[in-house]
Order: C-alpha cells, then sequence, then structure tokens
C-alpha cells in the first residue's frame, strides 16, 4: 500500500515544496505554528494586512516598518526568518534590539516554528544555543543587543532592527551595518514611533520623499481585524492619550519625549515658520527674517561651540518688545570670527544687547569682543548663584567694579529655570519663531532622565541661545515695567498737585533727595541706565 502511494506523496511533497519556496506567506498560513499567549500552540493563519506585508518584505531589499503594537509583526519577521533560511542555502541573519533578551526572543520564535513543521519541511540544527540557530545547509540567524559595532559583522543576508526608534547609537550602527549588506543583504527596520528628529523618524521621511532605497510599511491599528474603537479607547485608559497615539496610532508628532510638546512645535511651522529674506554668510549661516528697525532695540544670545567637529556655535536676535525672532546663526567658525561676527551684528541691530554664554571656550570669544570695546555686553555678578537675572544685567564695561565677569553662566541652578523659561513662552505661544532649523531641533530636545538636552547624534546649539535670549529678555523687560509703573505714579502725583493744588501736597525737590529718573536706576549698588530698553 506504502509503496503504491510514494510516488502520489512525494509529487504532492514536491508541489507543496514549490509553493512555499515561492510565497513565504502561503508557507506561514500552511505549515508555520506559533505559541499564542492564551491559546497555547495554534497554526499561524495570516490576516491580510500580514500576508501583504510579508511578501513586501521579499519584493523589496529594504524595509522599514512603522507599527502599531500587538500586530504581530515581531512574529511575521521570525516566520519570515525562517522561510529565507529553509528555502535558501548559506543565509545569514542579524537580529539587533534594545536589549538581548528582546533580541533571543525572535531566535527563540524561529527555534520553535522550526520545531512544529512537518518532517519533509523541517532542517536539522547544527548549532542550537539561545542567541544562534544554524542550519545544515549553512543558514544561520543571530541575536545582539545594541551597541555601536553591533552591525560589524560577516556579509549579511538579513539584518533585522526591532524597536528601531528606542535604540541607542543607532546611527553607528547602521553606518557600520552598510558595509556588511553590501554584497546584496536586505534589512527590516521595525518599530513604533518615538518622536520626530531621530534616526527612524528621518529615515522614514526621507523613504516617503524617495530619498532613499527604503520601502514604507504603515500598520496602524485599524488594519487588525480583531481591533475596534472600543479596543482603542481601553489603549487611552490603559496608557495613557499620548502614549496610546505612539503605541496604537503611529503617530511621529503625539510620541517621544520633547521637552516643548511636539504638537505645539507643529502648530509654530505652521503658524510662523518661514524663509529668510537673506542668507549671509561664506556658510550661509546667517538667517535674517527682518532688518534693523532703529526705533526698536534687541537682544542678541550666544552659544560658543567647543570647536569639534560636531558642535556648532550659534546665536539668536530677538525684538526685545515684540519677542519675534529677527536673525540667527548656526556654523563652525573660529572664535576670533565670532567674537568680530557678534560685534557687527549686534551693532548692525541698534548697538543689541550682547549675551554671550561664558563657558569654557566662550571666554575666548568674549575676550575678542572686550578687546574691541563693544559698549553693550552683558556683564554678570561672580557673587550670586545666577538664578535671578536682573541682579546680574550691567551693561557698562568697569573693570574695577568687584566681582563683575563678562557673558552669561549656564550653570546647573540656571539652566532648568532657563529652560522652564522658553517652555513657557512657547506654550503660552508669546514669542514668535520663524527658523525651521530651531524648530528641527525643538523637535530633538529631549528629557534624558532629570536633564533637557539634544538627543544623542544632534545638537541644541540654537535651543540654547533661544533659552538664553528668553531668559535675559523677560528680566530686562519686566526692570523696564518697573520703572514705568514707577514713572506713571509720579506724573499722577504731578497730575493731582496740578488738579488740586489748594489741597495736593506740593512736591518740593530737596536737594539732599535728588529727584528719581526712572530710567537711570541702581542695580546691585550701580548706577544702571535703562533708557536702552525702551525709546
Amino acid at each position: 500500500m506504502a509503496t503504491k502511494t510514494t510516488p502520489a506523496l512525494r509529487d504532492l511533497i514536491k508541489e507543496e515544496y514549490k509553493k512555499c519556496l515561492e510565497s513565504p506567506a502561503y508557507f506561514m498560513s500552511k505549515y508555520v505554528k506559533i505559541q499564542h499567549a492564551t491559546k497555547g500552540t495554534i497554526k499561524f493563519e495570516l490576516y491580510e494586512f500580514q500576508a501583504k506585508t510579508v511578501n513586501q518584505f521579499k519584493e523589496h531589499d529594504y524595509n522599514i516598518i512603522l507599527k502599531c503594537r500587538q500586530m504581530g509583526i515581531s512574529t511575521l519577521v521570525a516566520g519570515y526568518s525562517l522561510w529565507l533560511m529553509l528555502f535558501h542555502s548559506d543565509k545569514n541573519i542579524l537580529v539587533i534590539a534594545t536589549k538581548q533578551d528582546v533580541a533571543k526572543n525572535l531566535v527563540t520564535k524561529v527555534r520553535f516554528m522550526n520545531d512544529n513543521l512537518p518532517s519533509w519541511l523541517k532542517v536539522v540544527c547544527t548549532e542550537d544555543n539561545r542567541l544562534s540557530l544554524r542550519f545544515k545547509n549553512g543558514s544561520q540567524i543571530k541575536a545582539v543587543a545594541s551597541s555601536p559595532d553591533a552591525g560589524r559583522s560577516e556579509a549579511l543576508s538579513l539584518l533585522i532592527i526591532d524597536e528601531v526608534a528606542f535604540v541607542d547609537d543607532i546611527d553607528e550602527i547602521w553606518t557600520s551595518a552598510q558595509s556588511t549588506l553590501s554584497t546584496g543583504g536586505k534589512a527590516i527596520l521595525l518599530s513604533t514611533p518615538n518622536g520626530v528628529g531621530n534616526f527612524f523618524h528621518k529615515t522614514w521621511i526621507e523613504a516617503e520623499s524617495g530619498e532613499n532605497k527604503f520601502n514604507t510599511i504603515k500598520l496602524h491599528w485599524t488594519l487588525h481585524p480583531e481591533y475596534n474603537e472600543a479596543w482603542r479607547k481601553e489603549q487611552d485608559v490603559a496608557l495613557g492619550e499620548r502614549k496610546a497615539a505612539q503605541e496604537c496610532d503611529c503617530d511621529f508628532i503625539s510620541s517621544g519625549n520633547t521637552v516643548i510638546d511636539p504638537m505645539l512645535l507643529q502648530w509654530y511651522k505652521q503658524t510662523h515658520m518661514k524663509d529668510p529674506i537673506e542668507k549671509r554668510g561664506v556658510d550661509h549661516g546667517y538667517w535674517i527674517w527682518d532688518y534693523p528697525d532703529y526705533t526698536k532695540q534687541y537682544l542678541v544670545s550666544a552659544d560658543v561651540g567647543r570647536g569639534d567637529a560636531s558642535d556648532f556655535s550659534a546665536f539668536q536676535i530677538f525684538d526685545i518688545k515684540d519677542l519675534k525672532q529677527v536673525a540667527e546663526y548656526r556654523g563652525k567658525v573660529g572664535t576670533k570670527d565670532f567674537g568680530n561676527m557678534l560685534i557687527a551684528v549686534s551693532t548692525e541691530f541698534n548697538n543689541a544687547l550682547l549675551v554671550i554664554e561664558n563657558a569654557n571656550i566662550g571666554w575666548a570669544v568674549l575676550q575678542e569682543v572686550i578687546d574691541k570695546n563693544y559698549a553693550n555686553l552683558f556683564y554678570s555678578s561672580a557673587d550670586l548663584q545666577y538664578v535671578d537675572v536682573e541682579q546680574q544685567m550691567t551693561n557698562k564695561i568697569n573693570k574695577q567694579e568687584k566681582n563683575m565677569k563678562p557673558g552669561f553662566t549656564t550653570s546647573l541652578k540656571s539652566r532648568p529655570l532657563m529652560i522652564s523659561k522658553m517652555e513657557a513662552y512657547m506654550r503660552e505661544k508669546s514669542v514668535i519663531v520663524q527658523s525651521v532649523r530651531t524648530l528641527d531641533e525643538l523637535f530633538v530636545f529631549i528629557w534624558n532622565g532629570a536633564k533637557a538636552e539634544a538627543a544623542s547624534g544632534y545638537n541644541d546649539d540654537l535651543v540654547m541661545s533661544l533659552a538664553i535670549n528668553l531668559w535675559v529678555r523677560d528680566t530686562a523687560l519686566r526692570l523696564a515695567q518697573e520703572s514705568i509703573d514707577l514713572q506713571k505714579k509720579i506724573m499722577t502725583n504731578i497730575s493731582r498737585t496740578q488738579a488740586a493744588p489748594e489741597t495736593a501736597k506740593i512736591y518740593t525737590p530737596n536737594p539732599a533727595r535728588p529727584v528719581i529718573d526712572p530710567w537711570k536706576m541702581k542695580i546691585g549698588g550701580r548706577d544702571e541706565d535703562l533708557t536702552w530698553l525702551i525709546k
């Protein structure tokens, strides 16, 4: 009996093998079993969106997946990896994830799938441990945790990076992986979003616009046939609205841990962002939106780069009264040239108050400005803890004044206050930021624990210049307003005197007590001329 059916069975197996070879979706739906969290071992019956996704894996060399949570995509990638290893010899697959256990989980899924295949499909393992699996035909899969050199390996047939938006050192990993994929390897990058401006977001945006070779696959929760509006509302309750938008809606904007609400940054882009009317300098790094108005006062704030290849020097110029960004610079320039540039632009903008951050290399720039005798340089008191700028501020260069030093000090105490002030101004939509460069930096200015800083691999030079500008401006205008209030009080007393001379108390100047000029006040025991603030 067996001899009569053997040829037919052999033909059937041959036909099925051919179908599996041609279609990974057919192979998985017909023969692969998986471990379900509640149902145990079940057939991997692909949903329509999963079948379409795995077919794209075969059609395209580079795939990037923006996905909702709990869509079974890691299991799908494991199934595709098994298909690649079974039906092709000498395939080398590497899985990189945020942690080794996460990467190992995908290898575990491949092992389980292979163990539960029909005998005529199953391939003998020659190496089997918790982090790798090698088949007799030479194909293998390995799992590693993310590290800068994780992508450096022998030539890869397939690189899988799981939750790529959360992987540390991803830029370095991807750069090093390019050489290993150069012989014709494929790549699958998959993740839920984690804010904007990072590697995953940039790669996705560039793929959508055709700037790189990635095929985009977006898997919104509505594609899953078992999910409905009730399920989605449950996610809001369980995760919170912002986290649920990240985990379910494939929403870059609502995800992440930015200091400034990304929805607010998007509003700024749509409302205020525009191209500069002029770009100056050999590097075209000096952008101007408004030319100087000689009826206005301006504040220039500068953050000096460390001088290495990855750091920039930057400055912001704001109209003090209208809180409007009128110009900015970001570029790589020597300290002498940067100092001269700051003098030139500050002079052009009505001898603006020039505030230079004095950490490290900032002193070289400050010295250049001092040597050129720029008259409206910001000085601060070395005695204070840099909590209240109003007690630091002086625009008079007097080297004999005790404990005064040039520039603004960003300290452990002042930095969070500056950033908090910047966030408040932007949240209240009181400040007008017009630069795409500044807004792009704000999109990757994140909370790293308790510290606000640029995401790994990005810069915050324009952001810190903005924070310094708003912090100093806030105090400067508060001083001016206090002076205005004082002047109004004096004028009110004068008016009352003129209106009712018979009853009013006549003010008679006392030589021993000079008349107060509200625009010439004492600050920290020093005479200070505030007429530069409002004319």
